[in-house]
């Protein structure tokens, strides 16, 4: 990749109007809504203006020449991150959050309403939390609200401010200030959100399975994965189906990890129910019979399963049952991970992997021959369709100019002290993988993890 920023010249170009553009970038492969062509794409006031074929002369104040071997490839789109901030900000924050999504790709993600004190679960915790974020972001921000018990009031003025939607749990959430609710509840919310066409996103694991269920205490994984079954998603996933059947709402389930449940999806689905699903790189690329006695980074909830079972999540990407690929980033410091003891009962659950989730997802989906396109389809498009994002997650004009510079044919071993999320642990710590991003522009401006330019987004208004 080579960068020319000398003044061009003012010469006509070919859909342009009178003026070169801000910036011009030249490909021989660009990854369009018409799949991988050679081209070049004009760039004005942050959006793409044109897509001519390669050779057309398109001229720029500032140019960006692509190798053979990199792709232009249009921002990635994070809809379930953990940024923490305001209130945990020792286990991440937006300055680092949002500056580890760039350097993997990610020009959107939208925020977690949980694990952040104050909650956004009222309009004035959102404001609380606009506020340290809008002068710390690196790439654009949006916000997901949270339902919970006794904020149901508070549901349609936080859509009126600009939330995605609306997080619940069926189970305790981790954090106290941010109580589950029954699934009565939560029915009772879906019914509020239908006279908005709000959307509810769940946390599905059922408490009452939970309860029964083994005590995770130890370092052995085998125990940790009992204390999480199956049958606790499948319960609560099949609640899910039922109340968004009798209420009309849309809803979602948050980071598929049971494959047994997948045949109730796309059954819903095939019936109208207004359902989305989504599942994560760790559910993808891990397995539960590799992660060593003690290895609390790899702890999540739901939980990594076995081999059979992450075929069967890949196979459900396939055919559509699974709509996409998040990053369920969820850090913590690393001495709630518990690493001295390894005991999986006591360690924090979450995964830190929002840097390196298109690497992840291309290494396993070029071993399964799975084409660069239809990664991004999961990683971009499909979650800004999911948000409403209708300026986001591809390449074309009248787009947000969000893209990022990959190289699919590269290799890397993961460093964890040289990635940019705020806690140095990962389970992916010296895994190697192919595929690596090498420069993210937001808007036609390119990420230095210097100044920060993102923007806080609406939704409806992106």
């Amino acid at each position: 990749m080579s960068i020319d920023s000398s003044a061009a010249s003012a010469a006509t170009v070919p859909g342009s109007g009178d003026t070169a553009f801000d910036l011009v970038v030249r490909a021989e492969r660009i990854l369009t809504p018409d799949g991988i062509v050679a081209g070049e794409v004009g760039i004005r006031d942050g959006r793409v203006a044109v897509v001519e074929p390669r050779g057309s002369g398109l001229t720029g104040t500032e140019t960006v020449e692509l190798g053979a071997e990199e792709v232009m490839i249009p921002g990635l789109v994070d809809t379930h991150v953990h940024v923490n901030e305001p209130g945990r900000t020792e286990w991440e924050g937006f300055d680092s959050a949002t500056r580890a999504a760039a350097a993997g790709g990610v020009t959107t993600l939208i925020d977690m309403p949980l694990n952040s004190i104050p909650p956004t679960v009222d309009v004035a915790a959102l404001e609380e939390k606009k506020a340290v974020a809008a002068p710390q972001s690196h790439i654009d921000v949006g916000f997901w609200g949270g339902a919970i018990p006794g904020n149901k009031a508070d549901l349609r003025p936080l859509h009126d401010a600009g939330v995605f939607g609306f997080k619940c749990f069926l189970l305790h959430s981790g954090v106290d200030e941010f109580p589950h609710l029954t699934a009565d509840e939560m029915e009772e919310d879906m019914a509020e959100l239908a006279t908005f066409d709000g959307l509810m996103i769940v946390h599905a694991e059922d408490s009452t399975t939970i309860d029964g269920a083994p005590q995770p205490e130890g370092n052995a994984y085998e125990r940790f994965l009992a204390s999480r079954p199956r049958e606790a998603e499948n319960i609560a996933i099949a609640q899910v189906i039922e109340r968004a059947r009798r209420t009309g709402s849309r809803a979602h389930i948050l980071h598929l990890s049971s494959s047994d449940a997948l045949p109730m999806l796309a059954e819903a689905k095939r019936d109208g129910v207004r359902l989305t699903v989504e599942t994560c790189p760790h559910y993808l690329t891990l397995l539960a019979e590799e992660i060593p006695a003690g290895g609390t980074a790899y702890k999540c909830c739901p939980p990594i399963r076995e081999e059979a079972n992450r075929e069967l999540l890949w196979q459900g990407l396939e055919d559509g049952t699974i709509d996409f690929i998040v990053s369920d980033h969820s850090p913590s410091t690393v001495d709630l991970k518990h690493v001295e003891t390894g005991d999986f009962g006591t360690a924090w659950g979450g995964v830190a992997s929002l840097q390196l989730g298109l690497s992840l997802i291309w290494t396993e989906a070029k071993k399964r021959g799975i084409a660069l396109e239809r990664v991004v389809q999961w990683m971009s498009s499909n979650p800004a369709r999911f948000a409403g994002l209708e300026r986001k997650g591809r390449i074309e004009p009248g787009v947000d100019a969000d893209f990022a510079v990959f190289s699919p044919e590269a290799s890397q071993i993961i460093d964890v002290t040289r990635l940019h999320h705020r806690n140095q642990i990962s389970p992916y710590d010296g895994r190697e993988l192919v595929g690596e991003v090498s420069g993210t522009w937001v808007r036609g401006q390119k990420v230095d993890f210097q100044t920060p330019r993102g923007r806080l987004i609406r939704r409806g208004e992106a």
